[in-house]
């Protein structure tokens, strides 16, 4: 697999058109000629993978087991699509557990949801957990009565050019087998154009895959206000500093992470981290012991890893678990009307924030304008002065080809037929938010695309900016 490959993740199909072979690489090693029966341990992540889907969009989205299972559970990684469907799930909607047998000799795979928590995958091998004395009401949050942007009053979508745009993204016009499930275009702070599939609506919420890494950009710049962490310091990760001896490790900055340079080695291009989200190790088994194998800041290699290691320097920065576990509502999501957005954690507590978030596409718009307005909100600054300009401008290595990085966005320009200055946050199956600060536009896209489809989300925007010219 060329440096090309090794730049991307798994989820690189969503950098569109410039995102040529890595899922199809992935294909064929995943589905040999002559493909063995599979593992109890390919077992176990699918099953895995079924649970924590099934969970999170009946718990957190409010959608039905047949819809997740014809939607978020096909067009699935090879290594799982054909065995999901052969798996029974149990669905206990007193308990607000998932389980989904693999096994006869093993307990089945469980994720359980927790109120402003989400979801929370098992380990493989995890028995049932013990009765509880009450299980909180699960209430999928629906409209609020504030006006836009804050909540969802006022909102009266155009019939005009940006909205004859945004119904293109609902056909073939930018991905053969792109399958959209939700649109929303916002320009000079008003929701102009909005769009969804059938079984999603504007409360409706679905995985935000990769995106939920530009949130930990984010948040981290609220931590960075907060004088918690430093974006140019070393990482506070403890594993790195008990040896007697020094780790190299630890000059590993925040700021190498945020831009995928770390140099830490990983089992696979691209940094797939499958016995994480779907094999329930936590991020601390997952992310602290890999070797380096670049110097830090010499590299651009895309990471799960990476980001993962950023937030959970964030709970070593707190030191206080109740207040990890808050930050992001408390911080973020509260304070910009990101309401039918929850971050999801491991079973020790750690968010996965490199992909477990599941929002909706309004509220990632609500997200896009923070962004837009260098960090501030209605007149309150969240962010600091001039951190949305750090997490958009590159610097270190880039990746070869397509878009550049900043710290945790995609940048994009007129070599993707956009202007120069344009940004996104980019996610696995079609999860966009793009952001063209010269046309004071937000446009979020969000996708259930199935593997090998790509969403070119370059000439959606650029069409969708064109109409309004």
């Amino acid at each position: 697999m060329g440096k090309r490959a090794e730049a991307c993740s798994g989820e690189s199909r969503s950098l569109g058109r410039w995102a040529p072979a890595f899922a199809g690489a992935l294909l064929s090693l995943a589905t040999p000629a002559h493909a063995a029966e599979p593992t109890t341990y390919q077992r176990a992540l699918a099953a895995g993978y079924k649970a924590a889907f099934l969970c999170s969009g009946i718990f957190n989205a409010g959608r039905t087991q047949a819809q997740v299972e014809a939607l978020e559970l096909t067009g699935i990684y090879a290594e799982y699509a054909a065995i999901v469907p052969t798996l029974s799930a149990g669905i206990d909607y007193r308990t607000r557990q998932v389980t989904v047998a693999f096994d006869p000799a093993l307990p089945p795979r469980r994720s359980e949801w927790r109120h402003g928590r989400g979801c929370e995958t098992q380990p493989i091998g995890q028995l049932e957990m013990s009765e509880a004395a009450e299980y909180p009401a699960v209430n999928v949050a629906g409209p609020d009565s504030r006006r836009w942007p804050a909540g969802d009053g006022g909102i009266n979508p155009s019939t005009g050019p940006a909205a004859s745009v945004a119904a293109g993204a609902f056909g073939p016009a930018y991905g053969e087998e792109a399958r959209t499930v939700g649109v929303v275009v916002v320009q000079d702070g008003q929701i102009i154009a909005e769009r969804y599939a059938t079984g999603f609506s504007p409360y409706t919420s679905n995985r935000t895959w990769s995106v939920a890494k530009s949130i930990s950009g984010t948040l981290l710049g609220v931590a960075s206000r907060k004088n918690l962490l430093q974006v140019h310091s070393p990482a506070p990760v403890r594993e790195w500093r008990v040896h007697p001896y020094d780790d190299p490790r630890r000059s590993i900055t925040l700021d190498n992470l945020l831009r995928m340079a770390s140099g830490l080695h990983s089992d696979t291009a691209g940094n797939r981290t499958d016995a994480l989200y779907m094999g329930a190790t936590t991020v601390t088994q997952e992310t602290t012991h890999w070797p380096l194998e670049a110097k830090p800041g010499t590299r651009f290699r895309y990471a799960n890893n990476d980001i993962l290691l950023a937030i959970r320097s964030l709970r070593a920065a707190l030191n206080d678990d109740a207040r990890y576990l808050a930050f992001p509502r408390t911080e973020l999501f509260d304070k910009i009307g990101m309401t039918h957005t929850v971050a999801e954690t491991d079973w020790q507590g750690n968010f996965i924030l490199s992909s477990q978030v599941w929002s909706t596409a309004r509220d990632l718009a609500r997200l896009g304008l923070l962004w837009l307005n260098d960090g501030v909100w209605q007149g309150e600054r969240i962010l600091p002065e001039g951190w949305v300009k750090y997490m958009t401008t590159p610097s270190g290595p880039q990746p070869e080809e397509g878009p550049g990085y900043g710290a945790t966005m995609w940048l994009f320009g007129p070599k993707q037929g956009l202007p120069e200055g344009s940004y996104a946050a980019q996610g696995n199956r079609g999860q966009y938010i793009m952001v063209i600060p010269s046309e004071r536009l937000v446009i979020v896209r969000r996708g259930e695309d199935p593997v090998g489809a790509r969403f070119d989300i370059a000439k959606f925007s650029a069409d969708v900016a064109a109409a309004l010219r």
